[in-house]
């Protein structure tokens, strides 16, 4: 069976020509970038990389990760963010190659080839996050990195993630989340060592919505990241 939610593929179809509209229901993304580009490149190095970005939208990361050196793929399912990120990556100059294929696909056609992988924001839009976990351990090379971010699972991640920002801040469309996917950091721990990555650092992102300034920190009770490595053979 297909790991994929045609409801959450249709949602972000709809939103697909705001991607780059920095003031769009995208601007989120935008924003929290240069966080993740920064905790992805402090830990992997990515330059002259080989990197996978699976579920890579409109490009953003993927973009900003080759601007860095990396020779990036994107990967989804959504083909009009994809068209839209690589409408984007001609106009940009910035090369990154764009397929539409599933992670567990890409895993089954080329395992253990990528230096790093990329999976933002991803984990809580499939119906079995887990074997995107998989997917991700199998691309990576032995010795490779493997980062993912997703939302934590508690009162306090439904308050600010869902009320907060989909439905008084209206910073995200309402509906963008389903609180029941979103996944507490022990629980995407243990599947990253089921699939053989062991946890290097677990990092929480926080929202000031006075100063709205993103920051890195220890507070992991809502957004999160978490950088992995596959083990040595």
């Amino acid at each position: 069976m297909s790991n994929v939610d045609d409801l959450e593929i249709d949602k972000f179809s709809q939103l697909a020509h705001k991607w780059w509209d920095k003031d769009s229901e995208f601007k989120p993304l935008h924003e929290i970038n240069p966080l993740r580009l920064d905790y992805i490149d402090d830990f992997a190095g990515i330059k002259d990389l080989k990197v996978l970005d699976v579920g890579c939208g409109g490009g953003i990361l993927a973009e900003s990760m080759a601007l860095r050196g990396a020779q990036v793929t994107g990967i989804d399912l959504a083909k009009k963010s994809l068209k839209v990120a690589q409408l984007h990556s001609l106009e940009s100059g910035v090369a990154v190659e764009y397929r539409c294929v599933a992670v567990e696909d890409l895993a089954d056609e080329a395992p253990g080839s990528f230096d790093v992988v990329t999976c933002m924001e991803m984990l809580e839009h499939v119906p079995d996050p887990e074997s995107v976990v998989r997917s991700c351990a199998r691309l990576v090379k032995p010795g490779g990195w493997v980062f993912f971010s997703t939302l934590n699972r508690n009162a306090k991640a439904y308050l600010l993630a869902v009320v907060g920002a989909e439905y008084v801040l209206n910073m995200l469309p309402r509906g963008t989340h389903e609180y029941a996917r979103f996944l507490k950091p022990s629980e995407l721990s243990r599947m990253a060592r089921n699939a053989g990555l062991e946890i290097s650092n677990v990092s929480g992102m926080s929202y000031n919505p006075l100063t709205r300034i993103y920051a890195l920190g220890d507070d992991t009770q809502v957004n999160y990241l978490m950088a992995t490595r596959r083990a040595l053979l």
